[in-house]
């Protein structure tokens, strides 16, 4: 079992898992200082193999596939920050996107195919979702900048009636990008999608919402808004929620995202599958930092 990105916060717990039920783990992380700090501190099970390496880089690539032949892979190293992305397009596009066209590269020189490989994405790529207006569903934009000032903070529907957002499903949501984040996320997942089927290699792809927890980092700014909260919270600083505080997310439990992790590893599906994970609870963000405060 090969983990991209497994000394990460999803990664180092979703190792601890595999190792505990018996799977031979190698980790491969490039240990970034936005995640892990100037002096990283590695969450890893002692039997666990770390390959300091970086996904966008093929020599790095070759050297572990000459060592490590896994028949799984889970691909989680990816940057993340959502807001990040539109100051820094190159640097997500590169880690993101060429990040994983170096792993089907080196995997085609090594001539090695996996029998699964499983993707974290991410809820992003359903960008503003899909909304109801009375009975018809519709897709909005993002807000403009002078809606914004405006203090119209849900989009405007095709009617005069309010418009509700509809819970987010990979079988009927339509995926919308509207950061570049998330556009790197749904072509990671269009790219694995055409690669596996020509290879008759099994794809798990996991979209997942707002992971918290333990291991979660408290120093970078781009970790989620619960850290972010958590960290303002610890330094007695006060919570400054935007707009009215009634945006809606999705808070899933790192171990409840592990397990969805490590089934989607054990049982592999005959074909390719997407699937949502979250905890299946709305909360606003209003309600978040009145919890957390």
């Amino acid at each position: 079992m090969l983990v991209t990105g497994g000394a990460g916060f999803i990664g180092s717990a979703l190792t601890h898992r595999l190792v505990q039920a018996g799977y031979d783990v190698a980790v491969m992380d490039i240990l970034h200082p936005q995640v892990h700090g100037e002096r990283p501190a590695i969450n890893l099970p002692s039997s666990g193999r770390l390959f300091t390496g970086d996904v966008t880089h093929a020599p790095d690539w070759d050297a572990v596939l000459r060592l490590f032949r896994p028949s799984q892979i889970v691909h989680l190293a990816a940057e993340t920050g959502t807001a990040q992305s539109l100051s820094a397009a190159t640097r997500h596009g590169a880690v993101n996107v060429v990040g994983t066209t170096q792993l089907l590269d080196a995997l085609s020189r090594s001539a090695h195919v996996p029998d699964q490989i499983v993707l974290a994405s991410s809820r992003a790529v359903y960008g503003e979702g899909a909304w109801q207006c009375g009975t018809q569903t519709f897709y909005p934009r993002p807000r403009s900048h002078a809606q914004l000032l405006a203090g119209i903070w849900d989009p405007e529907g095709p009617t005069a009636e309010p418009a509700v957002p509809l819970p987010s499903c990979a079988g009927r949501t339509e995926p919308r990008p509207t950061s570049i984040y998330a556009a790197t996320k749904l072509a990671q997942e269009h790219m694995l999608a055409a690669w596996t089927a020509a290879h008759d290699t099994k794809l798990s792809v996991l979209r997942l919402q707002n992971v918290y927890g333990p291991g979660q980092s408290l120093s970078n700014s781009y970790t989620g808004i619960v850290a972010l909260f958590a960290r303002l919270a610890c330094r007695l600083r006060p919570l400054e929620v935007y707009e009215d505080g009634k945006i809606v997310r999705d808070f899933v439990y790192i171990d409840d995202v592990v397990e969805a992790l490590f089934a989607a590893i054990a049982r592999p599906a005959a074909q390719p599958r997407c699937l949502d994970i979250g905890s299946g609870c709305s909360t606003t963000i209003h309600e978040l930092a009145c919890t957390i405060a």
